[in-house]
């Protein structure tokens, strides 16, 4: 005789439709400050802008999605005021009143309300696997095939540009053990005043690795010129050299280089890095939430990169906690994450916006492991650099 035991009332509950609807959808925008200036090829920074998105389900469960950008439609087409608005205009409408459990539907469901938009549909996304995996006390990696690593290697950026700086801020994080991979942001002046640089901080640096990110910095001739000599001094990765749109000579770049080159701007949804992939447009992809637009769609991206033969790597773009948390969700389910993850946006804040859930040592980042993205958000310091109140979007 076969038992079947009753699933208790409580779980019933939470597994209901009805419990998991989505109540209400609202949005915070801040600015972080930064420990030091953050410069990249095209702008530099010393204040984090973010938006954060707040899902409240009928069950009373809220959980928090994190939208990021560089101050600006820098970096990619949106800003820290399109994120906003398109969430409130066309997502959040589409949203209301629908299960939060109904992934797939749901991303379906934004897709057809706004094309690209894709920092404003990974907040939401984000969100909405916090709150779901919070109502049945299930970790969000769970909801998306189960955790495979307990922690990945964390890169961080050196991008003050002043090589003695970095020298020393590299050196302490190498003897805290926080770090011994660093990522140097370049294509800021002439390439040979910046190998220069590269190779004091090469030098300076034994016993630890060296990437490089040009963030589409260089023409081909540049790259023709100076990638032999990375190599020469060193250098371990080679990120998005030339212009996003370039992939044919990004693809010429990546033959001619002994280095491995990775593409970043330059692959955003799966179809991008199918055409990448195809093309031997780099060796290496950056996976990123602001580029798929969900946890869902960057864990398809990392296995349509993997079928080309791509490595993989956990790209960020200075996420807080929050925003960490929701790439680690998705990361520690990836067979493999071969160049580890430069999270390390929670540490360049002068403080995170979340209180607990995270944790850097040993030169590691460890994924979280309570439910949902499984950190605790510190809504008193949200309050603190918000530039107003929680702002709620109307059916």
């Amino acid at each position: 005789m076969n038992v079947v035991n009753p699933v208790p009332a409580s779980q019933r509950d939470a597994f209901d439709e009805e419990a998991l609807r989505i109540a209400r959808v609202e949005t915070a925008s801040l600015k972080a400050p930064t420990i030091r200036a953050h410069r990249l090829s095209n702008t530099h920074i010393s204040h984090k802008a973010i938006v954060l998105v707040r899902i409240t389900l009928a069950n009373g469960v809220v959980g928090y999605g994190e939208g990021s950008s560089l101050g600006g439609p820098r970096w990619a087409e949106e800003s820290p005021e399109s994120i906003r608005s398109c969430i409130h205009t066309y997502l959040a409408p589409v949203l209301l009143g629908r299960s939060a459990n109904r992934f797939e539907a749901l991303a379906l469901a934004m897709s057809k309300a706004a094309s690209r938009n894709t920092a404003a549909k990974a907040a939401i996304e984000s969100a909405l696997y916090d709150a779901v995996g919070r109502s049945l006390e299930l970790p969000a990696t769970q909801l998306l095939g189960g955790r495979i690593h307990d922690s990945f290697e964390v890169i961080w950026a050196l991008a003050s540009g002043d090589v003695d700086q970095e020298i020393d801020e590299a050196r302490a994080k190498f003897a805290a053990r926080e770090h011994r991979r660093f990522k140097v942001k370049i294509g800021l002046s002439d390439p040979r005043s910046e190998v220069a640089r590269l190779s004091r901080l090469v030098e300076a640096l034994p016993g630890c690795e060296v990437i490089v990110d040009v963030n589409q910095g260089w023409t081909v001739a540049q790259c023709n010129r100076w990638i032999p000599a990375l190599e020469e001094i060193g250098i371990a990765l080679i990120e998005q050299p030339v212009a996003a749109r370039d992939r044919i000579n990004l693809a010429r770049i990546t033959a001619r280089s002994r280095v491995p080159v990775m593409i970043d701007e330059g692959a955003f949804d799966v179809g991008d890095v199918a055409e990448a992939g195809a093309a031997a447009a780099g060796t290496v992809l950056s996976l990123k939430l602001v580029k798929s637009g969900g946890l869902m769609e960057m864990k398809r991206a990392a296995g349509v990169a993997a079928a080309h033969g791509m490595e993989l790597y956990g790209g960020c773009l200075l996420e807080s906690g929050i925003g960490a948390a929701a790439h680690l969700a998705v990361f520690s389910t990836l067979p493999a994450l071969h160049w580890g993850t430069e999270h390390f946006g929670p540490r360049i804040l002068t403080r995170d916006l979340i209180s607990q859930g995270l944790s850097f040592r040993d030169f590691h980042i460890t994924c979280p492991t309570g439910p949902g993205l499984g950190v605790s958000v510190d809504e008193d310091y949200i309050a603190e650099v918000a530039d107003g109140a929680w702002r709620p979007a109307a059916a």
